[in-house]
């Protein structure tokens, strides 16, 4: 167990207890003592951290804390206001009995007067609802015209190499690290308040499969919200575009990154890789039969055309249908060693005029409303260069 976790749970049994035993009960104090050294020893590996709560998902300095994921509080603190957890310096025991003091009173429905909390805050705990962190390094409540995020998704790009090297290799898919890179891209776009869209821009040709792969994860996670899935649903739509081309790691780097046109011998192997991945996935995760039947399925068109060819006319999964549009969309804007990247409004059209045909009508048109209204909010990240820019907060769909 880690230290924030020691702390989580020092912190829950403080408030249970305070809401048994009345102020200056000794197992009141008892309670206090606990979650005060808890923190104390979380302080002296991280003088500083940061907590976020994002549903029932809690997040310490941008990574979650996976032990954590059914923790009561995250939700119950979250609704009441405070989303956020900033530890600025040492925290005394007199300021912990402070915050757990105006948290207790928040949970529990009591009012709190603004004068009351100017009053009695500890000055080294900070909390409250996430804010937008403005480029000049201020915290600032509300909407703000422009910010900058620090995500490169670096290290997200890492994983997914690692996970397609463990693989390569004859080892099995790690689905440890393949929900913790969907969780951190999750944390990406909903960065405090400010939601956006962050697709990585493709240095080198070798690294497509990877930069696709986290573009069309965040791209599905983001159409699924918009068209009001359930987080649960989000999360696993986000797993299947992460894993929806995992079968090309089977498919010759020559093949992979030729230039020019493939022969029909080609074509047959780089589109071998939907059945690939579907069994690369079902051998590791017999419970991942949604990501294995996007993989199998996500170039297949609204008339049956592209591939694999199906024995029997039917209609694809619904998360087939989103990953296709969100594949389809980023091969468009992406350079490739057979032609240059196309413009995000010429991509659009392209979706647009597919929309029935080849793509599912009501997800193509969703799609382009999405990346329309959103426009300020889609970020080309440059992974040696962590800044994104940000537009003002969307409007709801």
């Amino acid at each position: 167990m880690t230290a924030a976790e020691r702390f989580l749970i020092g912190l829950a049994q403080a408030m249970a207890t305070m809401n048994l035993y009345k102020e200056g009960h000794p197992a009141r104090e008892r309670a206090l003592d606990r979650a005060h050294e808890a923190l104390s020893a979380l302080q002296e590996e991280s003088p500083q951290p940061r907590f976020n709560f994002l549903g029932s998902e809690v997040i310490v300095d941008g990574r979650f804390l996976p032990d954590m994921k059914h923790w009561d509080w995250a939700p119950r603190l979250a609704t009441c206001g405070i989303q956020r957890i900033e530890l600025v310096g040492p925290v005394t025991r007199d300021d912990l009995d402070a915050f757990l003091d105006e948290v207790f009173r928040r949970v529990s429905g009591e009012p709190v007067s603004t004068a009351e909390v100017r009053q009695f805050r500890p000055s080294a705990i900070r909390y409250g609802e996430l804010a937008v962190r403005a480029e000049e390094g201020q915290t600032v409540s509300g909407h703000v015209a422009t910010a900058t995020l620090s995500y490169s998704l670096s290290e997200e790009m890492e994983g997914v190499e690692w996970l397609h090297g463990e693989v390569k290799s004859g080892r099995q898919l790690q689905m440890v690290e393949a929900e913790g890179i969907v969780r951190s891209l999750s944390v990406a776009m909903h960065g405090d308040q400010a939601y956006f869209i962050p697709l990585v821009r493709l240095k080198e040709y070798d690294q497509y499969t990877v930069t696709h792969t986290l573009n069309v994860s965040v791209l599905s996670m983001a159409l699924a919200e918009f068209v009001g899935l359930s987080p649960r649903e989000v999360r696993a739509f986000g797993i299947a575009g992460l894993l929806h081309d995992l079968g090309k790691i089977k498919v010759p780097s020559d093949i992979l990154n030729k230039p020019g046109k493939l022969t029909d011998e080609e074509r047959l192997v780089m589109n071998s890789h939907t059945v690939e991945g579907a069994r690369l996935i079902l051998d590791t995760e017999e419970h991942l039969d949604l990501a294995a039947v996007v993989a199998y399925e996500h170039h297949i068109r609204m008339d049956q055309g592209g591939y694999p060819a199906l024995r029997y006319e039917r209609d694809c999964h619904q998360a087939s249908n989103l990953v296709h549009v969100c594949d389809v969309f980023d091969a468009l804007r992406t350079d490739r060693p057979y032609r240059q990247a196309w413009s995000t409004e010429r991509s659009l059209k392209i979706i647009e005029e597919g929309a029935g045909p080849e793509f599912d009508r009501d997800l193509a048109t969703a799609f382009v409303q999405m990346m329309r209204q959103w426009e300020g909010r889609v970020a080309d990240v440059n992974p040696d260069a962590p800044a994104i820019p940000t537009g003002p907060p969307p409007a709801q769909p």
